[in-house]
């Protein structure tokens, strides 16, 4: 486990979005990122979480609807980390994981991928 305030690990996040491709991140459409310490459960289990409409499900999606969130949970990712590399790739992947869920690719195709 490493340590790392809030500050610096919501900047790190916000570095790892900068990062990632464009074409990924175009195309998202009323979603906002959150860093959050831990899941509603107090786990550390969960180190990401996508809470919204898929794209693929969007036609059940309203105007004015409150934005999609990719919530990124600090205290799981420093609890499975060991050094500020593994945290930064961790992060990443989870950004990518929450990320395809957006785009309505599940947990199964994930794994397949190699991103879960």
């Amino acid at each position: 486990m490493i340590e790392m305030d809030a500050a610096a690990f919501e900047q790190l996040v916000v570095d790892e979005l900068d990062r990632l491709p464009d074409d990924m991140v175009d195309g998202l459409d009323n979603v906002v990122f959150v860093v959050e310490d831990r899941p509603e459960d107090g786990s550390l289990d969960l180190l990401g979480l996508y809470d919204g409409w898929a794209l693929t499900e969007r036609e059940r999606y309203g105007v004015g609807e409150l934005p999609d969130r990719i919530i990124v949970y600090r205290e799981p990712h420093l609890a499975a980390c060991d050094d500020a590399e593994s945290l930064r790739d961790e992060v990443h992947t989870t950004l990518v994981h929450e990320i395809a869920h957006f785009y309505g690719i599940d947990d199964d195709r994930l794994h397949e991928l190699g991103w879960a």
